[in-house]
């Protein structure tokens, strides 16, 4: 007989009490399955940007020390949890077990392989073994085991593309879907950070979304970046410009609008302290989308009454109906986009 398990999967919760299981410093990762859960083999993590890019500071980039520090936080918390950036990332598992509550109720069977859409910061994982490190992609090879919540989502692997490219894409859905819906016919649109993963996923949906009475604009700090933007045709203006300088965003930005600026700016860096060069980007009663998990909230509602600032802000929500559809189509809709990530996230 499994043991009853609320949907939210507090009863995974260990420390601190009453809480539940993503702000927990510690959730029970044994592998014995409740009545609500799912049972996952997992082979792959994606890990968030920001977290990645912090544990590989933390690690001078060597691999060892990159190992260790998962291996060490995941037994500490019993889930990839990241207490410097708050953020976990995904996983690419194989179902092995479904708990008898979900049976027949959901749409999956043993050894379907799916992709979670819900954060590694909440996700009872246990790592085994970690068989190879790609820190250039930020994803992880594992041998291990993870479950799922009834509340969970997952993305059943697409048949039409390799894992490793459905699980970079995925682990940003939420990014070009929330753009999908922000943007109008003739907006100008700035996103800073436009050259990377989310970044560019991003810069398609405004594109298509903004019209050719629009404007969009990627603001990128390497000339790399602003080249792989303008080779993908995906920005009508590409600036190079370091976002973590306010003033020097503002007035690039004022230069490119004809100084009306933007009426929607969204912020996909993995660094902190861009706040600021996100408010000043947009016009009064314009509307800022912080997708990137290095953001501090505080420093933006504080930044934006500081600077006298009427702006909408909206908190990169990571998940929005149908996300994991619309991030996929963008690489079926833009095969040069396609391309580039088959290149950078399909190891071979």
């Amino acid at each position: 007989m499994q043991k009853i398990g609320c949907p939210y999967g507090t009863h995974r919760v260990i420390s601190p009490h009453g809480v539940l299981p993503q702000p927990a410093w510690k959730i029970d990762n044994t592998m014995t399955l409740y009545d609500n859960e799912i049972l996952l083999d997992v082979e792959r993590l994606n890990i968030d940007s920001a977290s990645f890019t912090e544990i590989k500071g933390r690690a001078h980039r060597d691999e060892a020390a990159i190992r260790k520090i998962i291996l060490e936080l995941v037994k500490e918390r019993g889930k990839h949890h990241n207490p410097n950036t708050g953020s976990g990332g995904m996983f690419i598992g194989k179902v092995r077990a479904i708990g008898d509550k979900l049976i027949g109720k959901i749409d999956l069977r043993p050894g379907d392989r799916i992709a979670s859409l819900v954060s590694l910061s909440l996700t009872p994982l246990d790592i085994e073994e970690i068989e190879a490190v790609h820190m250039d992609i930020d994803q992880v090879e594992v041998k291990g085991q993870a479950i799922l919540f009834e509340s969970g989502i997952y993305a059943k692997l697409p048949d039409d593309m390799p894992e490793a490219l459905a699980l970079a894409v995925l682990d940003v859905a939420g990014a070009p879907a929330q753009t999908a819906k922000l943007v109008r016919p003739g907006d100008k649109v700035l996103v800073i950070g436009g050259g990377g993963k989310s970044g560019l996923l991003c810069l398609h949906e405004a594109k298509k979304r903004a019209g050719i009475t629009g404007q969009v604009i990627s603001l990128n700090p390497s000339t790399t970046s602003c080249e792989r933007v303008q080779n993908l045709n995906l920005a009508d203006t590409v600036i190079q410009a370091d976002a973590q300088n306010a003033l020097q965003v503002m007035e690039t930005v004022s230069l490119a609008t004809g100084g009306k600026m933007c009426d929607l700016v969204i912020n996909c860096v993995n660094v902190p302290n861009t706040e600021m060069s996100t408010i000043l980007a947009a016009r009064n009663h314009g509307t800022v989308y912080f997708f990137s998990m290095a953001t501090s909230f505080t420093a933006a509602a504080l930044g934006a009454e500081g600077v006298g600032k009427d702006i909408t802000m909206l908190i990169g929500n990571g998940y929005t109906t149908d996300h994991a559809a619309i991030a996929l189509n963008t690489l079926r809709e833009n095969p040069k986009l396609r391309e580039l990530f088959e290149s950078t996230y399909v190891t071979r």
